[in-house]
């Protein structure tokens, strides 16, 4: 009868055990529309807020609560300061510069608005993307692109974050 409480102990218990191994996957995912009405290109990028966070603390503010809405006008210049500092893009082999929008919390993801303006059409897109790498070698960044009717898609990652799409 011992024999069997054990036993039972150890169907029930080990399970636990197995969860403690299970891996975390870190990914962002960034979709990026050209709006040729608008001459804009719309960038959303969904990170985990717990990264994200963990990451601003390491940075900026060892304090920061991402979800703190007591002070969201400094919260949203370290955003600025930390995507401004790790994504780069390049449209028609010209250096642009996107604008902070804002931001909004769904879930466990915060969505972060960006925006470039002025862009009359579209031919190539680099984009160099380094976003949470510092955190997180393991990290992998999901770029959608929905420029000139066409979509594509890459994956960027630690030893390989930038990417060339042609749209001609």
């Amino acid at each position: 009868m011992k024999s069997l409480r054990v036993f039972l102990l150890i169907i029930l218990v080990l399970p636990l055990f197995a969860f403690t191994t299970m891996h975390k996957y870190y990914i962002s995912v960034t979709q990026i529309n050209y709006i040729q009405e608008k001459q804009s290109v719309q960038i959303t990028s969904r990170l985990f807020i717990d990264d994200f966070e963990n990451i601003l603390k390491q940075n900026y503010d060892e304090n920061i609560v991402l979800v703190d809405e007591e002070n969201p006008e400094i919260i949203d210049s370290y955003i600025d300061r930390y995507l401004k500092k790790n994504m780069e893009l390049v449209i028609n082999d010209k250096v642009v510069t996107f604008n902070f929008i804002g931001k909004q919390y769904e879930g466990d993801i915060v969505k972060c608005y960006l925006e470039v303006e002025d862009i009359q059409s579209i031919a190539s897109f680099e984009i160099t993307n380094r976003i949470l790498f510092d955190l997180q070698k393991d990290q992998q960044n999901i770029v959608k692109t929905k420029i000139n009717s066409k979509s594509k898609s890459v994956i960027l990652t630690y030893e390989n974050p930038n990417a060339l799409l042609k749209f001609n």
